[in-house]
């Protein structure tokens, strides 16, 4: 950017602003704008609020117009010796350069200031991407224990599933084998009953409740003989033959 280009900024650190209309120079080569030397020279001794020097001079604070007019312009040296015209022309220059140059050492401080922080934040984002570098192994080593964990109750939970199964078949198979034998039992039991048709289910009970009481006292161990038959006795004590009937002889006789 050249220095035709370049426009002056207000020094105050709180401030910053593109000068424009009236502007507040200082014999320390600061500028101000209208606003803030308003506020900071109508105040005895004047301090400069950049460099804090004392501006005690009738001329060290000075209100300028910075587009002075053309009249302005025309009146202003006219009568001054080339030599005193010239003496005001470079220190007018060298103000400006000075404030040329304080902006670019500004702008070289603010770059350098951002350069340091940009230091800080990559190492402070690498030592943050190597804490996460460890913890994302850590995870990813807990990640393989645990699928391998889980691998070994798969396969457990396939064993005791087998195992369960094959217990289920061996309980099927018995179960159907316990009601064969129950069906076999029970069918066994009506051909016996229906072999020997004297014997009632009244009987049988009578015989079982006999077999699980002992006899009266008084009939000693004759009587507990008698009264304890068995199932297998009970049997035999209801199987007994009728006398044989003789037809040709009836149990009236006629007279």
């Amino acid at each position: 950017m050249s220095a035709s280009e370049y426009t002056l900024l207000c020094n105050f650190h709180k401030c910053r602003v593109k000068l424009s209309g009236f502007a507040w120079v200082t014999a320390c080569s600061h500028v101000f704008c209208d606003q803030h030397g308003s506020d900071e020279f109508s105040r005895t001794p004047a301090i400069c609020p950049a460099c804090s020097s004392v501006l005690s001079g009738k001329l060290d604070v000075l209100r300028t117009e910075l587009v002075p007019s053309e009249q302005y312009k025309s009146m202003v040296l006219v009568g001054l010796p080339p030599e005193t015209i010239l003496d005001i022309s470079h220190k007018a220059l060298t103000f400006w350069t000075y404030q040329v140059n304080q902006e670019r050492l500004l702008m070289e401080f603010n770059l350098s200031r951002a350069g340091g922080q940009v230091v800080q934040m990559e190492k402070f984002l690498t030592q943050q991407n190597q804490s996460r570098e460890l913890e994302l192994n850590a995870l990813k080593g807990e990640i393989a224990s645990l699928k391998k964990m889980l691998e070994e109750y798969k396969q457990k939970y396939r064993e005791v599933l087998d195992r369960l199964n094959e217990r289920n078949r061996q309980y099927q198979k018995l179960q159907g084998l316990f009601e064969s034998m129950q069906m076999h039992t029970l069918g066994t039991g009506e051909k016996d009953t229906m072999s020997h048709p004297f014997t009632t289910g009244q009987e049988i009970r009578l015989v079982k409740q006999c077999s699980l009481h002992n006899s009266p006292s008084f009939l000693g161990q004759e009587g507990n003989r008698f009264f304890s038959l068995g199932p297998e006795n009970a049997k035999t004590f209801f199987q007994f033959n009728s006398p044989a009937w003789d037809r040709t002889h009836p149990f009236i006789k006629k007279n």
